[in-house]
C-alpha cells in the first residue's frame, strides 16, 4: 500500500508541478502525434490511390484484348491502345496534387514504369483457326506524402498494381441460330435513346391564328432501328467468329397478331440481317406460331433418324451444331392462350436441347414473365429497359454463342 502511495503522489506532484514538464514532454510527443496523423492520412490516400491504379490497370487490360479479339486489332496497336487508356486514367487520378515539377518527371517516367505484353496463340482446327491473347499490364509511381508524414524523412511512397486478361476465339464450334423477334405496333414507339446519326428533328406545332411553326426536337430512336442496330451487333460476332462462313447457319422470322414471312437458314448472317433491316412495326402480338416455326427449322428431320440441320453442318465441316433460339418482345401477347402455346414450344425446346436466350425489351410483366419461362437459365434471360441495354444483351448473345470471351485472369 506504501508503495501505491508513494506512487500517486508521484503523479500529483508531476500534474501540479509548473516547473515545464509539460513543455518538455509536449515539445517531443506532439510532433510525433502530427506525424501520426500525417500517416494515418497517407494511408488513406494510399488505399484510394492503390485502387485507382487497379481498376486502371485492369481496364487497359480489357481494352486491348477486347480489341484484339472483337475488332481484328494488332497487337502494335492494341499496346498502344493500353498505354493511352492507362496514361489517361492515371492523369485523371493519380496525379491530383502534384506539382508543374512533379507531373513533367511523371510524364518522363511514365514509359518506364509501365509494362504491356501481349502473347497471341494460335491453334488450328477442323475448321478455321482459333486465337488465343493474353495481355499483361503492370504499372507503378510514386505517390507525395503530406507535409506531416514527412516528418518522418518518408517523401513519396510506391504505388503499382498488375493486371492479366485473356482473349479468346473458338471457331470450331459450328451452331444453328434462329431470331423469333417482336415486330408489333407498339416496336414504332420511340425509346429515350437520341439517333447518333441524326440527333434533332424538325417538328411542325400550332403557334396560333391558324399557323403552324416549326422547331427542332430530340430525334429518338425507335424500338424497331434499335432492335436492328442490336442484330447487327449480334451477327458481327458470328461472322469475326465464322469469316469464311462454314460453321454458322442463321434464320430469323418475325411476328405481330401473327407469324410473318421467315426465312430459312442459311450459311452465314447476311440473309439474316437483310431481313430484319427490312421489318417494319405493325399490328398487334402473338408468339406462339414463330417461336414454333424457329424450333421446326432447327429440329426437322429428312426421316426418321437424320435431321436436316445436322446433315447439313455435316456434309460443310463434319460437326454437329450446338443449336440456340433468341427469343424477344416488346409486349404482352394480345391473348393468353398464345403464351400456353409459346410455352408448349419453349418446353420443347429444352427437350432437344436447344439454347434459348430471350430478351424482354422495355416489356411489361406479363411479357417479362414469358420470356422468363423461356429462356434456358436464368442466365439467358434479358431485361433491357433502354437501346443501349438492347444492344448489351446481343452482343453478350453473340459473344457466348460464336464462343469468344474477354475476362480478367489476375
Amino acid at each position: 500500500m506504501a508503495k501505491r502511495s508513494t506512487f500517486l503522489q508521484s503523479c500529483s506532484n508531476l500534474i501540479s508541478d509548473r516547473g515545464g514538464n509539460f513543455a518538455i514532454m509536449g515539445a517531443l510527443v506532439i510532433p510525433v502525434l502530427f506525424a501520426a496523423g500525417g500517416v494515418a492520412v497517407d494511408m488513406a490516400n494510399m488505399m484510394m490511390a492503390k485502387n485507382q491504379l487497379q481498376d486502371a490497370t485492369d481496364t487497359a487490360a480489357l481494352a486491348a484484348s477486347s480489341a484484339l479479339i472483337n475488332e481484328g486489332m494488332s497487337i502494335e496497336n492494341a499496346t498502344k491502345l493500353a498505354q493511352d487508356f492507362l496514361k489517361s486514367q492515371l492523369k485523371n487520378s493519380g496525379t491530383v496534387g502534384m506539382t508543374p515539377e512533379e507531373l513533367a518527371a511523371f510524364d518522363a517516367a511514365f514509359v518506364n514504369n509501365t509494362k504491356i505484353n501481349i502473347v497471341e496463340k494460335l491453334t488450328t482446327n477442323t475448321v478455321g483457326n482459333s486465337k488465343a491473347y493474353t495481355v499483361d499490364v503492370s504499372s507503378n509511381y510514386s505517390l507525395p506524402l503530406n507535409p506531416l508524414t514527412r516528418l518522418l524523412g518518408q517523401k513519396t511512397a510506391q504505388i503499382s498494381a498488375v493486371s492479366k486478361s485473356l482473349s479468346s476465339s473458338e471457331t470450331k464450334n459450328a451452331l444453328s441460330m434462329f431470331l423469333v423477334l417482336d415486330r408489333s405496333g407498339s416496336m414504332a414507339e420511340d425509346t429515350a435513346t437520341v439517333d447518333k446519326d441524326n440527333p434533332t428533328k424538325v417538328e411542325y406545332y400550332d403557334c396560333g391564328k391558324k399557323r403552324k411553326c416549326q422547331r427542332e426536337v430530340p430525334n429518338y430512336t425507335t424500338k424497331i432501328e434499335a432492335l436492328k442496330d442490336a442484330t447487327e451487333s449480334l451477327t458481327t460476332y458470328l461472322k469475326t467468329a465464322d469469316p469464311s462462313s462454314s460453321l454458322v447457319r442463321t434464320g430469323a422470322v418475325s411476328y405481330n397478331a401473327s407469324m410473318q414471312n421467315q426465312t430459312d437458314l442459311v450459311w452465314g448472317t447476311d440473309g439474316v440481317m437483310d431481313y430484319v433491316n427490312a421489318l417494319t412495326a405493325t399490328g398487334g402480338t402473338d408468339s406462339g406460331s414463330a417461336f414454333k416455326t424457329a424450333y421446326q427449322k432447327l429440329v426437322l428431320k429428312k426421316n426418321e433418324t437424320e435431321m436436316v440441320e445436322d446433315d447439313a453442318h455435316f456434309v460443310k465441316n463434319k460437326q454437329v451444331p450446338t443449336k440456340y433460339i433468341v427469343f424477344m418482345t416488346d409486349g404482352d401477347n394480345n391473348y393468353t392462350s398464345a403464351d400456353t402455346e409459346t410455352k408448349k414450344w419453349c418446353d420443347d425446346a429444352r427437350t432437344a436441347q436447344i439454347q434459348v436466350f430471350t430478351v424482354a425489351f422495355m416489356a411489361p410483366s406479363r411479357g417479362q414473365a414469358l420470356l422468363n419461362y423461356c429462356a434456358t437459365t436464368t442466365g439467358h434471360y434479358f431485361a433491357a429497359e433502354n437501346a443501349e441495354q438492347l444492344n448489351a444483351a446481343f452482343k453478350y448473345i453473340g459473344e457466348k454463342a460464336s464462343a469468344m470471351t474477354v475476362r480478367l485472369t489476375q
